[in-house]
């Protein structure tokens, strides 16, 4: 039997698609599902190659973005965490009559640092690419440690992060790698202005993956979007700050 693509969705209302970012599943959202679903439909995907789709893989973000698409519902809110913004982008652009407003979390349209461009550094993707031929669990573990690094709630958004994982099948470390190599190369900084539905972009100003520059530069890239930064949060803001983060869910879904 072929193998699908994950998917869970529960609650009533406008439809709201949860995407997570690399190493994780679609449980890094549990915290927050049993709220959102009392007002949206919401629906969390595993990734191909990770959790329940781990039988599963994508060689690039639009290969992501498609196979998405091809089980989401007919029009809906996107919202992306991380390399999960940038299939939630990608989709937005491959289909924007599907794709009614969007949400990018803790997320780039560049994630690797270039020239003046803030984000991870080339040889820290390297590192974690040479690691995961080693220990793809350790590597996970470390980059959990660093999507917190920085939260004055740090250690209880690890544990958070790393029960999540470890409550669905490891990921395939087949899809492990190719997701490093796409945040090592995805940019789709030059294909923001074609974004015409809503846009809201979260940040953690502690984030040390997604450097707080990056959302003053996507002021210039995309001025009609809106911008939301949490001032104590890092790379997991709707860990670390869950009712927060709903109220401004809320309030731009509407």
């Amino acid at each position: 039997m072929t193998a699908k693509l994950y998917w869970h969705s529960e609650g009533q209302g406008s439809d709201l698609v949860l995407i997570h970012g690399w190493g994780m599943n679609g449980a890094a959202w549990q915290q927050l599902i049993p709220v959102l679903s009392e007002h949206y439909r919401v629906h969390v995907v595993d990734l191909p190659g990770y959790g329940h789709s781990h039988e599963l893989f994508a060689e690039s973000v639009e290969e992501m973005a498609r196979q998405l698409l091809d089980n989401s519902p007919a029009s809906a809110t996107w919202l992306g965490w991380s390399l999960g913004g940038l299939v939630a982008t990608q989709a937005a652009l491959l289909a924007p009559e599907r794709v009614s407003q969007l949400v990018t979390v803790a997320s780039s349209p560049r994630f690797a640092a270039q020239h003046t461009w803030r984000g991870i550094k080339p040889e820290v993707l390297a590192d974690f690419r040479r690691q995961l031929d080693e220990d793809f669990q350790a590597t996970v573990e470390r980059f959990l440690a660093l999507q917190a690094m920085g939260s004055p709630s740090a250690r209880q958004d690890i544990k958070r992060l790393k029960e999540a994982v470890l409550s669905r099948p490891a990921p395939n470390p087949q899809a492990l790698a190719a997701g490093l190599q796409m945040l090592e190369e995805v940019d789709l900084r030059d294909r923001l202005g074609e974004i015409a539905q809503p846009w809201l972009r979260i940040y953690g100003r502690l984030d040390g993956l997604v450097p707080v520059r990056v959302a003053k530069a996507l002021d210039s890239l995309a001025p009609d979007s809106q911008r939301q930064i949490f001032a104590l949060a890092s790379h997991a803001p709707f860990i670390s700050h869950p009712d927060e983060f709903i109220r401004v869910l809320k309030d731009f879904i509407g």
